[in-house]
């Protein structure tokens, strides 16, 4: 296991446009997933200790800011074959069990991660109406294990996205296992 660091925001970056089959049985795009006030993309999955440690948080967050018109979208783009844990049946499995308010979607040529420029699981971009980057950090201070009561740093900047459209100029880097890409033929 890689552990790897996102890079620093890149500010009004445009979001690319995707089209993915959901664990709900339905395809998902940027137009189905965003809310009215902006989107976060998470590329999580489900093998990785850095994603199990606080994906209730996750869950907690996204129903949350829905709430306040930010819409959420989780894609899994790790290989399965070298990671079983992430195939289609478990995502199915994970998405159920956790009840997620958002769709969980599969990258299966991870031409998505890719696009997005993703390095690990979990890895946030948090767009804001106009689908303009304005968050890529982290969750919070937990790493592979959760810290109590820490402090919601996704969470207040999408909050901010919401209400100015700007996300904070500080932000720290999320960190996690790198995206396990497949191997070239």
């Amino acid at each position: 296991m890689v552990s790897l660091t996102t890079p620093v925001c890149d500010f009004g970056w445009k979001a690319p446009d995707f089209d993915l089959p959901g664990t709900d049985g339905r395809c998902h795009s940027l137009a189905s997933s965003r809310g009215p006030n902006g989107l976060l993309v998470m590329f999580i999955c489900n093998h990785c200790p850095y994603v199990k440690a606080v994906l209730d948080r996750i869950v907690r967050d996204c129903r949350e800011l829905a709430t306040h018109g930010i819409g959420s979208i989780a894609v899994m783009s790790n290989d399965p074959a070298d990671y079983p844990e992430d195939a289609w049946d478990n995502m199915v499995a994970v998405s159920n069990r956790m009840e997620f308010p958002f769709p969980y979607v599969l990258d299966a040529t991870q031409e998505v991660a890719k696009a997005y420029g993703a390095v690990c699981t979990p890895d946030f971009f948090g767009f804001n109406a106009a689908l303009e980057l304005q968050y890529r950090g982290r969750l919070d201070a937990s790493r592979k294990e959760s810290v109590p009561a820490a402090r919601r740093e996704l969470f207040e900047a999408m909050l901010q996205v919401a209400q100015t459209g700007e996300g904070p100029r500080e932000q720290i880097p999320s960190l996690g296992c790198s995206i396990k890409w497949k191997n070239p033929s």
